[in-house]
């Protein structure tokens, strides 16, 4: 996915693979099994290292 951001957080949750997550400008490398929050208003990134899955959950507080 290419820099955007996002009204909420969301959390990503790699589910096989690697992949590059980029926030705010730094770049975080997760494996399987690892998870990050992506802080709301944020430019943030991902990139697949390798084959990759991941799932994306949005975080909406009522």
């Amino acid at each position: 996915m290419s820099e955007h951001t996002a009204p909420f957080d969301a959390l990503i949750q790699v589910v096989d693979g690697r992949g590059e997550i980029i926030i705010g400008g730094k770049s975080f490398f997760l494996e399987t099994g690892l998870s990050i929050i992506l802080p709301a208003d944020i430019p943030h990134a991902v990139k697949a290292v390798e084959k990759f899955k991941m799932v994306l959950t949005m975080i909406k507080s009522s």
